[in-house]
């Protein structure tokens, strides 16, 4: 184990990529539990997990989130929440919240969403007199919704690696902390809006609303496909989400009339290469996961874990200081394929739901976009903003704090995760 650590470690540190880190630091792990022996099973391990059916959805939903960007469907959410909001204090902050909730259910992706919706927010909201720090960190933080609210590449990877959960129940499990972090984000937003005197945005009301709702309802749709056809046991994940893209390029074509032929090519290429980095990181994470589970690491975890404290809510505590302080160094895929089949089997092991600490997992490590020095969907806001990054990190502190209280929250009570799904079933 001694050496597997090391390897991680000095990887870690010199900067290699993750999945390169992962990789070998499986070897290593191998070589010291059965000499190099042990290696012929490695290439088995990786095709293992890449090969399973669930894991064809990832390019679909990639695909679905390209085409949503390319197709004008940005512009509608925002013209819809505008409509809305529009003559509330602090309209275009809330308005970034809303659309990026409306966005998460068709991308499922932090950073899409940051793009899609910063690059047309963050220069609209500093027009109307919005700090640029302001603006880029209301951006990146609403975006942590996205591997929250259902679809989410994030949980069907989770569900690839441990297998314990279905990924429908992760779905399902999300949607309550999603609409917490939603929650959260507009409480802090109107407040803000108030004690900093942001601007009204303009017109708005119910005729408005639906007037700016019809064009945008057949993009909505596509969530109701998703969820709908999952959900209602008609469809499996991965039809799903393939009927998804194929509607998407039905609606962007013959509706919305911005894709053409290019478009679709374009987004397919980014598809395969999003798709590639994400397998990749995957069979490398099953290498080091198969020197996991053989190590006994798992067992480890649980009895340090228990030595602190037996109290459960101490310990889950104690594991989201542990999982913050990973998102500080490791983005939040890589960190969840490296962490998970430690601490879900201790945590399991010492008496946990393990659909609950799945959602305390993935809603925790998901802060990882916006803290630093990895952020990535912050670094992307600030950038997108013209604006330092350190400006921007201090502009999403108050966000960060009401993200933190959802965690707490979310932590302490496992119903809040665990009522949809036991009322679904």
């Amino acid at each position: 184990m001694a050496a597997a650590l090391a390897f991680f470690l000095i990887l870690l540190l010199i900067g290699a990529p993750i999945a390169l880190v992962m990789a070998f630091s499986g070897l290593a792990g191998a070589v010291s539990l059965g000499g190099f022996e042990f290696l012929e099973i490695l290439p088995d391990r990786m095709l293992s997990g890449v090969s399973g059916f669930l894991l064809m959805a990832i390019p679909y939903f990639i695909f679905t989130a390209e085409l949503m960007n390319r197709a004008g469907l940005t512009q509608r959410l925002i013209d819809f929440n505008n409509a809305l909001l529009g003559r509330v204090r602090g309209a275009l902050s809330h308005v970034n919240i809303t659309t990026s909730l409306f966005f998460a259910g068709l991308t499922g992706a932090a950073i899409t969403d940051t793009v899609a919706v910063g690059k047309l927010m963050i220069p609209a909201m500093k027009k109307e007199g919005y700090p640029a720090d302001y603006s880029a960190a209301v951006t990146a933080c609403s975006s942590v919704v996205g591997p929250i609210i259902p679809p989410s590449v994030v949980m069907v990877v989770y569900a690839t690696i441990l297998q314990d959960i279905s990924v429908i129940s992760l779905f399902v499990a999300g949607i309550v902390p999603g609409l917490l972090l939603v929650g959260a984000l507009l409480l802090v937003s109107i407040w803000l809006a108030w004690r900093r005197n942001y601007p009204v945005h303009g017109d708005g009301g119910l005729v408005l609303a639906l007037k700016a709702f019809l064009p945008t309802l057949p993009a909505l749709l596509v969530p109701v496909i998703i969820l709908g056809g999952i959900l209602s046991g008609l469809s499996t994940v991965t039809e799903a989400s393939a009927f998804a893209a194929v509607y998407t390029i039905a609606v962007g074509m013959f509706v919305y009339r911005h894709l053409s032929l290019k478009t679709v090519w374009e987004a397919l290429l980014t598809t395969v290469r999003l798709s590639g980095v994400v397998f990749f990181l995957l069979g490398a994470s099953t290498v080091l996961g198969w020197f996991v589970t053989r190590s006994g690491i798992t067992r480890d975890a649980a009895d340090l874990i228990a030595g602190f404290s037996t109290d459960p809510l101490v310990q889950i505590l104690l594991v989201n200081i542990l999982l913050l302080l990973i998102g500080t160094a490791v983005d939040v895929l890589p960190a969840l394929v490296i962490v998970a089949p430690v601490l879900v089997p201790a945590m399991v092991q010492l008496g946990f739901d393990p659909l609950h600490f799945a959602m305390v997992m993935i809603l925790t490590l998901n802060i990882g976009n916006i803290t630093p020095p990895v952020g990535m969907t912050l670094m992307t806001a600030a950038q997108i903003a013209k604006v330092s990054y350190e400006s921007a990190i201090r502009a999403s502190l108050p966000f960060y704090v009401s993200f933190i209280a959802v965690i707490a929250v979310v932590s302490a009570w496992p119903r809040v995760v665990l009522w949809l799904p036991e009322l679904l079933r």
